[in-house]
């Protein structure tokens, strides 16, 4: 919404500049994004005469002119044909920024000839009009005049409408909550009605009265219409609104003055004496909807709940209700009769109607946030007076179909709901000034008041509505600053146990060189499907995409499809994680927290054809995952053969607590998997369940642990069992730890032997046992003792010393 400060003192008498107004509006709500101001620009610009013009000694096209300036007389070299003696122009000083070219003049010869100033085209100003040659200008302008004066130029304010105040999309609304403000006084002009000489031939039937429930009108015989005064054009184009004509500028104009959209129709053009609003038809035989030529030249298909102007006893549509107007009965300079509309629409089904049929016009602007529901009448008087005025005329009566909907009732309001909501300490008489200025009808009294809103305030409801406007009004930046009270900090910490080991887990990831990746919740159903999901009830109803309607039952797909999509753009070594949710299910405990990483090993071709085993060394970064976040992976059980069927069945594992609680799964995806997802190459990864981990211990402070360091030298003993080929190593080096979990600090496989001197279907695991001593040197006989226990420990699990 633009409007200019003229047009708003229109309205308002105030003395305030252009800046002070556009911070009174941004302190009561309204959100100005822009200030512009010609006059700042155009300032150095100013009138000037051409008192002799003689060619330019050296070019032919040129002439040396000599000027009379605000400066004084000057000598500019100037190339336009119109340059003569006499001529009134605009001139620009040496040191001026002419914004049409985008250069600071300066002084610099012109064919040998210095010139000491420009005078000016209308483009090198940004102004319309003719730029053949410079600004020929009435010559009764008094020489040094602003330019910004001559043209009529004057600072225009745009600021942005939210959707629940419409009646700001007039610059009327603006000036009432400007002078409620104390910025200015508000100038209420008063609709004067204007008499008929006779009965309006044009009636309305309303057959949709849901769509349009009033609609006021009135015919205009005899009018001149033709170019509107220069007055009514400036008007318009300071806002960015092109003059048409008068008829046409005199709706506009009303349009943003009051926020009332008109329409006006050419009484030769239309078909019978019936205007009928109705929603619009589809053939019964064919099925194919009526067309409307509209006033942007476009054909449209109204459909049966969108509002529907016709003629000819209602076959014809002449008009979009609240929309656009027809083609068929557009006023032009020919037209002596005019039929003019004053109606509402309902808001709902414009902004639906323009919304389908694509059409952004300012009607549509208006009515799809709500006109004020009683101003048919009023806005028809209005245009009636200025037509009249313009293109001169005879009215007849108004003729007005249906009802307008009910205005707002009153509100219970209590004056010290202020103070409890805002913290504003306003005496009544104050909250009373405030409310009646915006144009609220409230009785002043003891006790609860009665507060009605007027009716183009439809968007105030209850009592905190009340209190806003009040607060708005009086200025937010009188609002009280309350410090919450200081509760303490909870000695638990701020952050949950899921919330530190999601935020422990995504910097460790971060440190080992993973980069972090946030995907859709979503994936498609077929892939769904493939990693245990898919289910008719985790499919959207209204999803974003066709290849997005189901909840995702694992993140894997989605890192899986991101690591693809960087390869094919010619990064294909990608480490990518994501912490969020998956959807097991659609009750509440089937939502899930997962952290999933995914690896895309590509790693540089060597001379010597080494590499790494990336398998290991994603494992390697699972288990420096684990430990910050609270898990003894010491006790995790490491279970090959189980895992999920989008997993390699001979590259991955479980890692598990006891037989049911599975904390991660790691290793290859499935080839086939790839395939289907389009991934080419092999790929790695790991998915640990969050709500699987085991609740670390509580411990009384946030403060690490004491570190215990002995004095005593560790020792170490090596030991080889003989077990079945198909034990886990780590089930033995759980058991060993678990012989004195005091003295046995760590144990470590170093060698695996299956050979002679190895039984069939047998392997030899080597540990080295690193001992801590805590409290004194072990004697031979204490280590003799330990000793024993770890060959006990393994023989629990089948396992004998190897001799």
């Amino acid at each position: 919404m633009k409007f200019t400060l003229s047009w708003l003192k229109r309205h308002l008498r105030t003395d305030r500049t252009i800046t002070e107004i556009a911070e009174a509006m941004t302190m009561a709500g309204l959100e100005v994004e822009h200030v512009l101001d010609p006059t700042q620009s155009l300032r150095p610009f100013s009138v000037a005469r051409i008192v002799s013009a003689a060619r330019h000694p050296d070019a032919d096209r040129l002439q040396v002119c000599q000027v009379e300036t605000i400066d004084g007389i000057k000598e500019i070299v100037c190339g336009a044909p119109n340059a003569r003696a006499g001529l009134v122009t605009i001139y620009a000083p040496i040191g001026a920024y002419v914004p049409g070219l985008g250069v600071t003049l300066v002084e610099k010869p012109v064919r040998g000839v210095v010139s000491n100033g420009m005078l000016c085209s209308a483009s090198e100003l940004e102004l319309d009009g003719e730029s053949d040659g410079i600004l020929d200008l009435d010559a009764s302008l008094q020489i040094g005049t602003p330019a910004a004066e001559v043209f009529g130029l004057e600072p225009v304010i745009d600021f942005e409408v939210t959707p629940n105040r419409p009646d700001w999309l007039g610059v009327a609304g603006i000036a009432r909550d400007l002078a409620a403000t104390g910025i200015g006084d508000l100038i209420v002009h008063e609709v004067e009605p204007i008499s008929g000489t006779y009965p309006s031939p044009i009636t309305v039937k309303l057959e949709a009265t849901d769509l349009c429930p009033v609609f006021a009108g009135r015919l205009i015989r005899g009018v001149r219409n033709g170019p509107s005064p220069a007055w009514l054009q400036d008007r318009l184009r300071s806002i960015g609104l092109r003059p048409i004509n008068a008829l046409v500028d005199v709706t506009n104009l009303i349009s943003y003055d009051q926020a009332r959209p008109l329409h006006v129709y050419d009484r030769a053009k239309l078909v019978g004496d019936v205007i009928t609003v109705r929603g619009g038809q589809v053939a019964s035989d064919t099925g194919e909807g009526e067309r409307l030529i509209a006033l942007d030249g476009k054909t449209y298909a109204p459909g049966p709940k969108m509002c529907v102007i016709a003629d000819a006893a209602g076959e014809r549509p002449i008009g979009l209700g609240g929309v656009m107007g027809g083609e068929s009965t557009g006023c032009d300079d020919t037209t002596t009769d005019v039929f003019v509309e004053s109606a509402w629409f309902d808001p709902i089904a414009t902004a639906q109607t323009g919304r389908q049929l694509g059409i952004t016009s300012d009607a549509q602007y208006r009515f799809a946030r709500g006109v004020d529901t009683h101003s048919a009448v009023d806005g028809l008087e209005m245009a009636t007076a200025l037509i009249l005025d313009l293109c001169g005329g005879e009215p007849s009566e108004i003729t007005v179909s249906g009802q307008p909907p009910a205005a707002p009732g009153p509100i219970d309001f209590d004056p010290a709901l202020v103070k409890r909501l805002t913290g504003l300490g306003l005496p009544s008489v104050r909250i009373h000034t405030i409310l009646h200025a915006l144009g609220f009808a409230a009785e002043y009294q003891d006790g609860p008041w009665q507060v009605t809103p007027p009716t183009w305030r439809r968007d105030v409801h209850g009592p905190a509505d009340l209190v806003e406007e009040v607060a708005r009004i009086n200025g937010f930046n009188w609002l009280p600053s309350t410090p919450l009270p200081d509760l303490g900090a909870p000695p638990t910490g701020v952050l949950s146990p899921r919330q530190s080991r999601i935020r422990a887990a995504r910097r460790t990831l971060a440190a080992m060189g993973w980069a972090e990746a946030v995907t859709w919740s979503f994936t498609r159903r077929d892939i769904a499907e493939r990693f245990g999901g898919g289910s008719e009830r985790l499919v959207l109803d209204n999803p974003i995409a066709s290849d997005l309607d189901c909840m995702r039952p694992s993140i894997l797909p989605n890192l899986i499809q991101a690591a693809a999509r960087n390869a094919d753009r010619g990064f294909a070594d990608a480490a990518l994680f994501e912490i969020g949710p998956i959807y097991r299910g659609d009750r509440p405990g089937d939502q899930r927290t997962v952290i999933s990483g995914l690896v895309a090993p590509h790693a540089a071709r060597r001379w010597d054809g080494g590499h790494g085993d990336d398998l290991y060394s994603l494992k390697s970064d699972l288990m420096a995952l684990l430990d910050p976040l609270g898990v003894n992976t010491g006790a995790l059980q490491l279970v090959q053969g189980q895992a999920s069927p989008w997993w390699h069945p001979g590259q991955s594992a479980r890692l598990q607590l006891g037989p049911k609680t599975v904390v991660a799964e790691f290793g290859a995806i499935h080839p086939g998997v790839l395939k289907s997802l389009d991934a080419e190459g092999s790929m790695l990864a790991f998915e640990i369940d969050v709500e699987a981990l085991p609740q670390a211990k509580a411990r009384p402070t946030k403060a690490r642990s004491r570190l215990e360091l002995s004095s005593l030298m560790p020792l170490s003993r090596d030991f080889a069992f003989v077990v079945d080929q198909g034990l886990a190593a780590g089930d033995l080096v759980r058991a060993v730890q678990g012989a004195d979990k005091h003295l046995i600090s760590q144990a470590r496989i170093f060698d695996v032997y299956q050979g002679p001197g190895v039984p069939d279907g047998k392997k030899s695991l080597a540990l080295e046992v690193t001992i801590q001593p805590r409290d004194a040197t072990l004697t031979e006989a204490e280590i003799d003792a330990l000793s024993s226990r770890i060959v006990a420990a393994g023989e629990k699990l089948g396992a004998t010393l190897r001799g």
